[in-house]
């Protein structure tokens, strides 16, 4: 028996693969599938099965790639429906691979085909159970997602997910290893551990959601301070029930090298320009209208949230980057990325094409800045939540989530001087790409965000109490 996982930190997901006597499964696979294909050369195995234990919201699953590659069917739980070919398993319903034998376990709150897969080795002894987000490290999948026209409220599905959860996983023995889709920073639940596998023991000690005394207090418990999730997951969620172009159709439409006087000549108001170099880079010089999303941070996530995903995109990137670039953005459903600037921004610059900028500042300097000048304006662009924890007096917050909201940026007047921050750095950058396309260009970005901040003596920092409480 082998079991390896795969995980992808950007997106916080995992995705299995199982393999025994020859034969192998795979489990919630990346859209780009080549790490499966490679695995199951590599030790001369054929790979059997495709599990899905879900639509996926976070990203666009490589499902329909993988199966057109390995013949391999494609299964879900029961209550699914797609437009294309898949088994739809029923509840109980198991498969062989090699001397291993897969359960599905139907386990619906998340969403309403969530299933999970317990395995069970050579010996019929259950061995782990793969729990798609269901249950996690520390936490379980958020109930706010039903599908549209399903009818559902959050309170209904939490309560799905109680049953789910206490009438099939619980029952498991305290040594069955879990393997969930996520690990910490993922969207897809309240607050995920910091661990990717755990046990179901260790989970029924640890985990909020398994040690609720009643159903109605597990509803209040999972729902209670639950945020809005990020926007683009029932754009990814239509796409995996609905399907997609092939990863290397839009790879090979991305990778066409277009020259400084050609990609110059692609741009109109309808078009993005997605520069991916690291923020630090970017503020030094880009091509003029340009939003910054740099590889260096939850990069999907981030484009997933703030980009549409009907508009053409043209690509500025670090050389040799391009094709990450690309494979990336296809994981969470950019498909109309029309190419990308050959030689990069160098090559921009060396044309004498127009560049921008955007100005970097020292904490300090802020400080000095803000007892004389009455047009100055702090713009925090952190969540709610941090913003709470500790402020600037009299700084505004515009989470940068909501950014591409015109009415978030209604009160900015044409003589404020913007200083814009975040907790680090990557965030802000991308925030002031964001207000400078918008026709905002005086502003500022604050050098290391509010971890140099709230080192200034003179920082009059406040919170919001009533937020946190």
């Amino acid at each position: 028996m082998f079991i390896k996982q795969l995980y992808t930190s950007c997106l916080s997901e995992a995705a299995y693969y199982i393999e025994d006597n020859g034969e192998a499964a795979v489990i919630d696979p990346l859209r780009d599938i080549e790490a499966y294909l490679q695995l199951a050369h590599e030790r001369n195995a054929r790979i059997k099965f495709i599990f899905e234990t879900h639509f996926h919201a976070d990203f666009v699953s490589g499902h329909l790639d993988l199966g057109q590659a390995t013949g391999a069917p494609i299964v879900y739980g029961p209550g699914t429906t797609t437009k294309f070919p898949v088994h739809v398993a029923k509840d109980g319903e198991r498969f062989n691979v090699g001397n291993l034998e897969i359960e599905v376990l139907h386990t619906p709150g998340h969403t309403l085909e969530s299933s999970c897969y317990l395995l069970r080795d050579s010996a019929g002894k259950a061995h782990c159970v793969f729990t798609g987000d269901t249950l996690f490290v520390g936490d379980v999948g958020r109930p706010d997602l039903a599908q549209k026209g399903a009818e559902l409220t959050t309170t209904d599905l939490a309560g799905m997910l109680y049953e789910s959860i206490h009438q099939k996983l619980f029952p498991l023995a305290d040594d069955v290893i879990i393997y969930p889709a996520h690990g910490p920073g993922s969207s897809c639940g309240k607050n995920l551990g910091p661990e990717t596998q755990s046990t179901i023991g260790d989970e029924k000690q640890q985990n909020y959601a398994m040690k609720a005394t009643s159903k109605e207090d597990f509803i209040k418990q999972v729902t209670e301070g639950i945020t809005a999730p990020p926007s683009y997951f029932p754009v990814n969620a239509r796409i995996n029930k609905e399907g997609y172009d092939s990863l290397e159709k839009v790879v090979n439409k991305g990778m066409q090298a277009l020259s400084p006087a050609a990609f110059n000549e692609k741009i109109t108001d309808d078009l993005l320009i997605l520069d991916t170099r690291h923020a630090n880079i970017f503020m030094n010089g880009y091509v003029p209208g340009a939003i910054s999303i740099g590889l260096e941070g939850r990069f999907a996530e981030w484009a997933g949230s703030l980009l549409p995903f009907d508009k053409p995109m043209l690509l500025v990137t670090e050389a040799g980057k391009e094709k990450e670039s690309i494979i990336r953005l296809a994981r969470v459903g950019f498909d109309k990325i029309e190419g990308h600037l050959s030689g990069g921004f160098e090559a921009w610059q060396e044309a004498g094409l127009p560049i921008d900028m955007i100005i970097d500042v020292e904490a300090d300097e802020l400080m000095m800045d803000m007892p004389h000048d009455p047009n100055l304006v702090v713009v925090d662009v952190r969540r709610e939540t941090e913003f709470a924890d500790g402020h600037l007096k009299d700084a505004i917050n515009i989470p940068l989530n909501e950014m591409t909201d015109p009415g978030s940026i209604a009160n900015i007047e044409d003589h404020h001087n913007l200083y814009v921050h975040c907790a680090g750095g990557y965030r802000s950058v991308i925030a002031a790409s964001l207000l400078k396309r918008q026709g905002i260009h005086n502003l500022r970005n604050i050098n290391g965000g509010w971890a140099k901040i709230k080192e200034e003596k003179k920082a009059e920092i406040v919170k919001e109490s009533s937020v946190l409480n």
